[in-house]
């Protein structure tokens, strides 16, 4: 196989739904906010809910963040000494408003990090998703000289 086939073999694409599950066997991630000219990468413990991301916060910069500006990026990644995968959602941040709402989230297995009140739960709604896995593999000869 050729270095440029194995290169390409390295690299797979996920689908949506294997995104999902990547996405719903992790509870870490980090929401990128954008304010004018000031991008600010927050981690963040979360929960998948159906086809949603939802997580947890304190009043403070991030809520502003995100009431200053919706749009967000939400990166997610895991890796293990064979393989190595990353999911991005792009979306729209949105804090939830209602009693329903609320109580229907305090039933999710969600619970701050750190011991600190996070009365506010924001919803990331996808507008695109994607995601790639990746096969570790040893690095090519970077010289084009071939040993052994």
């Amino acid at each position: 196989m050729s270095q440029d086939g194995a290169t390409a073999d390295a690299v797979i694409r996920l689908n949506d739904e294997e995104c999902w599950e990547k996405a719903a066997g992790q509870e870490l991630g980090r929401l990128v906010t954008r304010v004018g000219d000031v991008i600010d990468i927050f981690p963040v413990n979360y929960v998948v809910d159906g086809r949603s991301l939802l997580f947890r916060t304190a009043e403070g910069s991030k809520l502003f963040e995100l009431t200053a500006n919706d749009d967000v990026l939400f990166e997610i990644d895991d890796h293990t000494d064979d393989e190595a995968w990353s999911v991005v959602v792009r979306g729209t941040a949105t804090r939830l408003a209602t009693s329903a709402e609320v109580d229907a989230a305090d039933e999710l297995p969600l619970r701050p990090w750190i011991p600190t009140i996070k009365y506010n739960y924001v919803r990331i709604v996808p507008t695109e998703l994607s995601g790639r896995a990746f096969r570790r593999l040893p690095e090519p000869d970077r010289y084009g000289v071939q040993t052994g």
